[in-house]
């Protein structure tokens, strides 16, 4: 019998370059054998499977930006589409001092899988610049943004690669990026980007959108495992857009937030955190720390957690064979793309945890941003009941697909998302063929 997470192919590695290879760079590699375990399921697609494994096109760009002492600094920044088969590519835009390309590559990839797993017509695609914004003034950040759009304008458009925010992107860079891409056009596209301000063209619901859709699935998940919501105990990693907002619903669902972490540290209540309370905390200071209502807690115990539900909210390589093995949740739902390495994966699974992965749980980002296109393309736009209500429509019914296709092969969720969203992108290359 196929392991859960899926057998093993025959990975064409000698095919690839030495920098697209699965054992070179970390997010890229962990993609690239979640392809390989995927592959054995997708029938007579599996010919193309070399498609998943290679973005269809990544740019490098040079940032150059006049500092406010009056110095030049260079920035390096990002911008890789993925795959096109099924629509324009999409995904966010993120400012860290540790972005790389691997890391944009891999990202780009999930958003592809992503898109494709709630049968949104997009492709993948994602961009950074290596900076920490940090250390930037509002001058600075507008001048580096608008640079950085005007470097990567020639590959985005409304139809052909739409950026949104990220990590250390906002409502604000968006405005800037749109601005300035349509300065460049001579006309306003208010659809080159998604995650807007309201009153540019942005959508209601959006910024709640990716927690909200955490919360959907992960409801639903909880349902199938007979995990009551109410009295449940929650650990959430990231307490931004994401772990805050998906940590907010769970407690007004009755679940207890006893553990949240955060790059400022970790604390712990087991009574429950006041959730309000804590991200009025959070919006003042930047962080977790200092919040007088729980005790501090070592950021390693903080995955030992005594807890039903974990929520890795931050970034990707959270959870590894490190300290898969002593995480005791029933379930973990991914807020953060890519948090779970395969190794830790299989631990995970060999210990009966239920993961919803990635690229169906925070999926509900990319489906607003995907009304929000359309909106900007109509210029008539939905009310904020309306899109929540759409919104948990459509992830219900992609995750109830996704958990038939599991009990169908016996695999674990991650692998049936692959499987849905492989066969979607595959069989759209498949019948667009190759030209010329």
């Amino acid at each position: 019998m196929p392991h859960p997470n899926g057998t093993p192919g025959t990975p064409a590695t000698h095919l690839l370059p030495s920098y697209l290879q699965a054992d070179k760079l970390g997010a890229w590699g962990n993609y690239l054998r979640q392809v390989d375990r995927v592959t054995p399921y997708l029938g007579h697609l599996a010919r193309w499977v070399e498609t998943l494994k290679r973005p269809k096109r990544s740019l490098i760009v040079d940032v150059p930006i006049h500092m406010d002492d009056g110095t030049i600094a260079h920035f390096e920044g990002y911008r890789v589409q993925h795959n096109t088969s099924r629509g324009p590519g999409k995904g966010g835009v993120r400012f860290h001092q540790d972005v790389t390309l691997s890391e944009v590559m891999a990202l780009s990839a999930w958003m592809s899988i992503k898109n494709a797993a709630v049968n949104v017509p997009y492709g993948g695609a994602k961009g950074g610049i290596r900076v920490d914004p940090k250390q930037l003034s509002l001058g600075e950040l507008e001048r580096l943004t608008r640079r950085y759009t005007s470097e990567i304008g020639i590959i985005i458009g409304p139809s052909k690669d739409i950026p949104a925010p990220d990590v250390n992107t906002n409502e604000q860079i968006m405005a800037w990026m749109m601005d300035t891409y349509s300065m460049n056009e001579g006309a306003t596209a208010t659809g080159v980007v998604t995650g807007k301000p309201v009153d540019l063209g942005g959508s209601l619901g959006r910024r709640e959108a990716t927690g909200r859709g955490v919360f959907t699935v992960g409801v639903e998940a909880a349902h199938h495992i007979g995990l009551k919501i109410e009295g449940a105990r929650v650990a959430v990693q990231g307490f931004g857009n994401v772990g805050g907002i998906a940590g907010k619903l769970f407690a007004e669902a009755g679940a207890r937030v006893v553990a949240v972490q955060d790059h400022t540290g970790s604390i712990h209540r087991e009574a429950g955190l006041d959730v309000p309370a804590l991200l009025a905390h959070v919006k003042e200071t930047g962080g977790v720390d200092g919040f007088a209502g729980a005790d501090r807690l070592d950021n390693e115990a903080f995955w030992g957690v005594d807890c039903e539900i974990l929520i890795p909210a931050a970034l990707e390589g959270q959870i590894t064979s490190a300290n898969a093995g002593r995480i005791k949740a029933r379930m973990v739902i991914e807020g953060a793309n890519g948090p779970t390495t395969t190794e830790a994966d299989d631990i995970l699974q060999d210990n009966g945890v239920l993961v919803i992965p990635d690229v169906i749980a925070n999926a509900g980002g990319v489906t607003v941003s995907y009304f929000e296109w359309v909106q900007d393309f109509s210029s008539f736009f939905w009310s904020e009941d309306e899109i929540n209500a759409r919104l948990v429509r459509i992830m219900k019914e992609a995750f109830a697909g996704i958990w038939q296709v599991a009990q169908e092969h016996k695999v674990t969720v991650r692998t049936a998302t692959f499987i849905v969203a492989c066969q979607r992108i595959l069989h759209a290359r498949e019948m667009r063929g190759l030209y010329p």
